[in-house]
Parts: C-alpha cells; structure tokens; sequence
C-alpha cells in the first residue's frame, strides 16, 4: 500500500474513531504483565481485578500448567493443521470423548473459539428457506451466525417464552432453529430453559444453548445449565473452554448425526487450524478439576452472595443474577467511564460495558467474580464502591 493510499485510508477511517471518542464509547486494550490472578499487573501497575471470566481460577492453577507443560514437550507448541487434514491428535480425540460424556451427550466436536463455533454452527443447520429464532439479548456470535445464515432471522423478547411461541406459530418453515445464551454475558441472568424446551417440542423446532457462561459453574457437578437437561431436550449444546474452564477453544455437543453434520458443513471447524494439543491436554485436567473440587464452586457461590448483599447495602442497582456476572447498571456513558477509572485510581480493575455491547442507556459496570477472589478482597471492592457512591451520589437508572 502506497503512502497516497494510507492516507486515504486514514482520511476515511478517522472521523468515525473520533466520533466514537467524542461519544465516550471508544474502547481501548489493556496490556497484562502476568496471569489471569485476581492481582496481577495492568499496564504496568498492580491491580486488584474483577473483570476475568475465569471463574473457576483454573487459568493459573499449577496441574493445569503443568499438564500444558508436558504435552508441549510431546506434542510440540502448534497442531499444524485443521482437524480434518492432519491436525486431529489423540488429545483432542480424548477431550471430545470427555466432553460428551461429562454433558451427558452422544459425542462431541472442538472449535478454536466460541465465536467460530456458534457461526459454524447455526449456518450448517438452517439456510434459505429455514427459520431461526433468537433471544435479543444473545451474544453477537449468536446474531451474526443467524443473520449470515440466510434462513429467515427473528429474535423474540428477551427470556420471553410466550413471545417466542407466537412467532414459531406464524412460520412455515419445517426446519426451525431456536438459539439461546445459558446464562447472558452481560446480565448474568439465566435462560428459562424449561419453558424454552416446552415451546420448542410442542414447534417441532431444535434448541441450541450457548452455554459459554454457564459451563463449570452452574449443574450440581458443574456441567452447566444446558447439560443439566438431556440431549432429547437441548439437541445442540454449545460450550466454552477458555471462561470458568481456564484455557481455550470450545465444543458443540450433540448426537452423532449432529457432530458429523458439523464436520462436513462447518465451514469454521473446517477450514480452521486445530488448538494446539497440548491446550486440549491441559484442558483435560482442567475438567478433571472442575469434577473433583466442588468447593470452588461453592466458594465462589459464598462471594456471589456477598457482593449481591453488600452491594444492595450500598444502594447500587443490580440486575437480576445469580451468577458469577454482577453488573452495577449506571445507564450513562461517560458516567460510567468515570466510575470506572475511581476504581481504577483505588487500584482495582472494573470494565466499563457501554453501547453497542449493551443497549443505549444502560451502560454499566461488569463485575466478575472468581473462585480465587478472597472475601476479604471482595469487601475492598464494596468499601471502595460505597466510597464512589458517596462521592458522586448513586445513578439514576431507567430502563
């Protein structure tokens, strides 16, 4: 590219970042010293963080790393292919077995991000001619694989089953995709799974739960809210490995006329490099973790109700979640910004969450509770939020 061209390019590009900064909605990266550990170093700075979603804390636990370790040593640091030339290793096979059968499902395919996974996915499934139907609060991996999917694209009222029911009885189409999150990114509210799985078998319609925030937290062993149903009731399951899991990629889990539908037509697991081997190793033990220490999750289920306590104490306003996403609605932009460089200068890490990963006037503070929070560092973050609100006084939110 020529100067003249860079330029032109430049010219062209500027006034909508400018505009973006003007609004109070540009974003900009963090750069970590360390690792995913509730204090670790931002930019230089040491900082006490509430915004990871490594909710387990297993991104940072030494048989995890230990286990990367080792099987880079066997396997090599790259997989060197997709999955269906030669990048298909014996860990990656073991962990799609383990996957399955810790969901409680026939078989199960990776993919190298959630994102990838959810496009793949739904346009294998639906095309011209099919339906889909989705919650206005899903994901945007979830929108963006319904709206290039080509079939024709509905999103109902947010954990509106009767919604949902009058918009599957007006369609003709005889395939019919109904897609959810488990539990929203950016709420922290869960899907009201059993009302969706009702209105989808009395549609005939499929039901795909994308359950990246749920998967390791929530089920009585961790398996996640969509698991914690069976396969004839949530055919297509959806998972993350790199949030309460600590590493990465993601998997679909499903009968084995879905895997291998997914394997001919996913054009994401298909034309995509494999996560490296020794990630799907250290992913093992990770799930072997989340199997043999029930206490994180009951540790981080004591933080959760702390927060949510303290919190309501201090008079911020919360949503409505049981999770381990805690969002303090502030509903202004720049507001909310300010907010969140106070607790900055406090020393602790809380990300702004404006439009357009939110809806216009409800710009918040995402707080992200993990396993390897303390309570004492917890009732820091309370002291110093009550601090702000004193100082600024508590936002006016109408939704």
């Amino acid at each position: 590219m020529t100067a003249q061209a860079t330029d032109l390019l430049s010219e062209a590009l500027q006034p909508e970042l400018e505009a973006r900064r003007e609004a109070h909605l540009y974003r900009s990266r963090r750069t970590l010293q360390g690792p995913q550990t509730p204090v670790t170093q931002v930019d230089g700075r040491e900082l006490l963080t509430f915004c990871s979603n490594d909710y387990l804390g297993l991104a940072n636990h030494p048989k995890v790393i230990e286990r990367f370790q080792q099987a880079a040593s066997q396997y090599g640091v790259g997989s060197g292919a997709s999955h269906l030339v030669n990048g298909h290793s014996a860990q990656h096979h073991a962990l799609e077995e383990e996957l399955a059968a810790f969901t409680g499902r026939d078989r199960a395919i990776l993919f190298s991000t959630g994102f990838m996974a959810n496009l793949g996915t739904i346009q294998a499934l639906v095309g011209k001619g099919d339906a889909v139907f989705q919650d206005r609060l899903n994901h945007a991996s979830l929108l963006d694989g319904g709206l290039h999917s080509g079939a024709r694209f509905k999103r109902y009222q947010h954990n509106d089953a009767e919604h949902l029911n009058r918009l599957l009885s007006m369609t003709d189409s005889e395939r019919k995709l109904v897609v959810t999150d488990g539990v929203f990114s950016m709420d922290g509210d869960c899907a009201p799974m059993q009302p969706l799985i009702d209105t989808c078998q009395q549609h005939s319609a499929w039901l795909m739960v994308d359950d990246a925030h749920g998967f390791g937290c929530l089920g009585d062993k961790g398996q996640g809210i969509g698991a914690s149903f069976s396969q004839n009731e949530v055919p297509i399951l959806m998972g993350t490995l790199g949030k309460a899991i600590g590493t990465s990629g993601a998997f679909i889990a499903g009968c084995d006329a879905l895997i291998e539908t997914l394997i001919q037509f996913a054009r994401p697991y298909i034309y995509t490099t494999a996560i490296p081997p020794a990630v799907a190793a250290a992913t093992r033990t990770s799930l072997q973790l989340v199997q043999q220490e029930p206490e994180r999750r009951e540790h981080l289920n004591k933080l959760i109700a702390q927060f949510r306590s303290g919190a309501q104490q201090v008079g911020l306003a919360l949503m409505d979640s049981p999770t381990a996403i805690q969002p303090i609605l502030i509903g202004d932009d720049a507001e909310t910004l300010s907010w969140s460089r106070e607790l900055e200068n406090a020393g602790l890490l809380v990300t702004a969450i404006r439009p357009p990963t939110v809806p216009k006037g409800s710009a918040r503070l995402r707080v992200t509770l993990s396993a390897s929070h303390t309570a004492d560092q917890v009732d820091r973050l309370l002291a110093t939020l009550a601090t702000i609100a004193q100082q600024r006084g508590l936002p006016e939110v109408t939704l």
